[in-house]
């Protein structure tokens, strides 16, 4: 009986630690998020400047208005002439944003992850802490 108690306890805190492994795969998958749409909006952009030089440059930019996202409020209006100037100032204001989300995500993954691992420790330690009161 006392051997079926020990492995309940050694199968209980490896579920402790297997929560933190976890959390970090969700973080090996959630970091490059900004990335990834950062880039994406990058090839939006290089769509509008290329349709700048069309003949109806707004028409185009009312097309690549989903993949712009938020970077499409910036385009719109305006004369064309000063639409590849504009999506300049928006890329390099697009690449801002996106730093700053990624160090914001960063920033809220490590926190995930102190607070599980010290979950995990303090919930090891209770474990461990009732086995040796029996």
């Amino acid at each position: 009986m006392v051997e079926r108690r020990h492995f309940s306890a050694f199968a209980f805190l490896a579920m402790a630690f297997l929560v933190v492994g976890l959390a970090g795969v969700f973080a090996g998958f959630a970091a490059p998020l900004p990335l990834h749409r950062a880039m994406a909006r990058e090839a939006a952009l290089d769509a509008a400047l290329a349709a700048s030089g069309s003949g109806d440059p707004q028409a185009a930019l009312k097309v690549l208005a989903a993949r712009l996202g938020d970077s499409a409020a910036a385009l719109s209006g305006g004369d064309a002439a000063s639409l590849p100037a504009r999506i300049q100032a928006e890329r390099i204001a697009m690449r801002g944003r996106f730093e700053m989300e990624a160090a914001a995500l960063a920033f809220r993954l490590r926190l995930l992850i102190v607070l599980i691992t010290l979950s995990a420790a303090a919930f090891g330690i209770v474990i461990a802490g009732a086995r040796v009161q029996r």
